[in-house]
């Protein structure tokens, strides 16, 4: 394979994990708040809270590559 071809492949699958971990965040954090709102019966605060937390972290997830692919 040449170098040019594996640097390509490398970096597609880099950036395909970047965008399912964010995915997957905000996926957890809303689902979390679907189960808690069920849990105490507090629709739709908990889901709201849930969801915002999981956009929080996929945006900290982002920051994080984002400050790593610099030091590369």
């Amino acid at each position: 394979m040449k170098k040019e071809t594996s640097k390509t492949i490398r970096e597609l699958a880099y950036y395909s994990s970047l965008g399912l971990s964010v995915a997957i965040s905000i996926f957890l954090g809303l689902f979390a708040g679907i189960w808690l709102d069920g849990k105490f019966d507090t629709k739709p605060i908990l889901t709201l809270v849930g969801l915002g937390l999981g956009i929080a972290a996929g945006f900290r997830n982002l920051a994080m590559a984002a400050k790593r692919s610099r030091k590369l």
